[in-house]
């Protein structure tokens, strides 16, 4: 504890403490040892109590990610559900490539009684725990067994958790009896340490290369992602793009890398795509991809970008992400500093004056649906875009919308309209039910200067609600908007796409025949209420913005519910996504379903 509370990161100068305290749950496992120093040890690490230790890495994750990955929370827990409780949030954070430790008890190191409460009894050797689960999720992972090996651990976990191309969650098992043995360990472990975050610069001869098939392009197109937002390279993204008019799609991860007003910004790309995007993607001879790892929904399952002879130039701090799409240039360089120095190498080389005209054209048409999709009908219940739309313009420019699965990160993705490279925070490359409200906690931990609202399907609520309590005992204040469609819209939706009739999606009551009967009798709102946040009901669209207005001015956590149409979907982008459909089936949808899969799968293709 006091090592975490000694260390700092720094990039561009500026010093910061990296860790922001650290997150618990105890048991017999991490009471006596991690407990105790956290008590000790208050005034230099924090201590921070979360209701579900899955939630407390989301937090961390959420904290990490708003922060631009340099800085982060710990995280303890007991052995035994505590640790295992873990997974999922480890998975999350390492997908995202966000840094989190996670520091849970072990067993018994000594084995002087085994087996113990709750370990788990492996045949084949006695140094395995359930913790060895934490290992294919961890970017680092280390058992304690002794306390001098501590010491390269921690400073081996700070690597990684420092690496903007090799972070991700970081596990430090720590068997309970080695919690609680002394040792001596060398003053200057606790002494103020600063792990320089760099900018790796380009390589000359393939910033040159890329420069020239960039120059040799005649349609060329920026794929922006995540990168781009952590390096703080937005302004050298919106330089480069606004004097050389080369058009900027965005990843989910990388959304407001440009103002949506931005004349070459041309919104979302991929399976959840405008339709802008997508058809310059598909004609795009070379594709410029900034801080992007190239997901299935980027490329549209390898179906989007068509042209023929499309070449790609990846500019990636991770050399893992630049070779993707067998990338003619690999340029492994932070983001910021790839940007200004291809912006240097270009000179004074723009697109044609035709292709500007035809990126604003398309950009304009698909504004023109959005608008449609986005206004007040009057219709009851409303549908989920028209909700998008009045937090949306409700919100203030530095505002944060955060969500995570179900059918809204799909809608915001084509529908938000981001204002600020940090207004956007949707996680989707875990695509992780239950993310948003411990999420959304992180993000207000990491700058309680911007609203934070937390739009959450009934799916995703049900599965991880009892963070709002979380919210209510540290004073956190976030605005939680509810969305009841009573069941889970978008697999609902994907399993009609692929001749499954919805099966299993809805949320009924069971009757002779199946779940098919009514919407079950629960009252989300009022389990809201429960856990200590005010609570508001919207009854139609007007009176959610009214609602809505009340809880922005309100300083306590607030629930606003309201009910929408699961079956009402927004314009699409016209892309594909990779679903297999079953071969054979007796269903007719199946089989139709089946065809049109086949018809699909021929536009995908490798690139070479």
């Amino acid at each position: 504890m006091r090592f975490l509370g000694a260390q700092w990161s720094a990039r561009d100068g500026e010093e910061r403490p990296f860790f922001a305290g650290c997150f618990g749950i105890f048991g017999h496992g991490n009471v006596a040892g991690l407990g105790q120093a956290l008590l000790q040890y208050a005034d230099e690490l924090p201590y921070h109590m979360a209701r579900n230790e899955q939630a407390m890495v989301h937090i961390a994750a959420g904290y990490a990610r708003a922060s631009d990955r340099l800085a982060t929370f710990a995280c303890t827990t007991s052995i035994g559900p505590g640790a295992t409780n873990l997974v999922t949030g480890a998975a999350l954070a390492t997908v995202n490539r966000l840094p989190v430790l996670l520091l849970p008890g072990d067993v018994f190191a000594t084995r002087p009684a085994n087996p113990v409460l709750q370990e788990l009894e492996d045949p084949r050797s006695y140094d395995v725990s359930v913790n060895d689960a934490l290992r294919p999720v961890s970017r680092y992972w280390d058992r304690i067994n002794r306390p001098e090996q501590l010491v390269p651990a921690l400073l081996a976990a700070m690597r990684v958790l420092t690496d903007p191309a090799d972070t991700g969650a970081v596990t430090l098992a720590l068997p309970q009896d080695v919690q609680a043995e002394a040792f001596d360990w060398p003053e200057e472990l606790f002494e103020r340490r600063v792990w320089r975050v760099p900018r790796a610069v380009p390589e000359p001869s393939a910033l040159e290369e890329a420069a020239d098939l960039l120059r040799g392009a005649e349609r060329p197109l920026i794929v922006a992602g995540g990168g781009v937002i952590y390096s703080r390279a937005t302004e050298a993204l919106s330089e480069l793009a606004g004097r050389t008019g080369v058009p900027v799609a965005e990843t989910q991860a990388g959304k407001g890398a440009l103002h949506w007003e931005h004349p070459q910004a041309v919104g979302a790309i991929g399976a959840t795509g405008t339709s802008a995007a997508n058809a310059l993607a598909r004609r795009a001879d070379v594709v410029l991809g900034v801080g992007t790892r190239y997901s299935d929904f980027t490329t549209a399952s390898q179906s989007l970008f068509a042209c023929p002879g499309v070449r790609f130039v990846n500019l990636n701090v991770a050399s893992f992400d630049a070779a993707k799409q067998a990338a003619a240039v690999p340029l492994v360089a932070d983001a910021r500093e790839g940007l200004r120095a291809l912006d240097r190498a270009l000179d004074d080389w723009t697109v044609p004056a035709a292709y500007r005209e035809e990126t604003a054209g398309l950009v304009r048409h698909w504004n023109a649906e959005a608008d449609r999709a986005c206004a007040v009908t009057g219709r009851t219940p409303p549908t989920q875009a028209e909700i998008i739309g009045i937090v949306n313009a409700e919100s203030g420019p530095r505002d944060v919308v955060v969500c995570a699965a179900g059918s809204m990160p799909g809608d915001l993705h084509r529908l938000w309209r981001p204002r600020d490279p940090k207004g956007y925070h949707v996680e989707y490359g875990y695509s992780c039910m239950g993310y948003e409200i411990a999420g959304g906690l992180g993000v207000r931990l990491a700058d309680p200067s911007r609203e934070v609202f937390v739009l959450v399907g009934d799916g995703s609520y049900l599965m991880m609600a009892q963070e709002l309590s979380t919210a209510v005992a540290e004073g956190i204040k976030i605005v939680v908007v509810l969305v009841q469609n009573h069941g889970f819209a978008s697999i609902g939706n994907l399993s009609e796409s692929v001749g499954a009739r919805r099966f299993g999606t809805r949320h009924r009551l069971r009757t002779p025949t199946g779940l098919d009967g009514d919407v079950l009798p629960v009252d989300l709102a009022a389990n809201a209420e429960s856990l200590g946040a005010d609570v508001l009901r919207a009854k139609d669209a007007d009176d959610f913005r009214a609602a809505l207005r009340t809880a922005i001015a309100s300083p306590r956590t607030t629930v606003v519910h309201v009910e929408t149409d699961p079956l009402a979907s927004p314009p699409g982008g016209d892309a594909w996504w990779d679903v297999p459909v079953a071969e054979v089936s007796t269903l007719d949808e199946t089989r139709h379903a089946r065809a049109q899969y086949e018809r699909a799968k021929p536009t995908q293709r490798r690139h070479l």
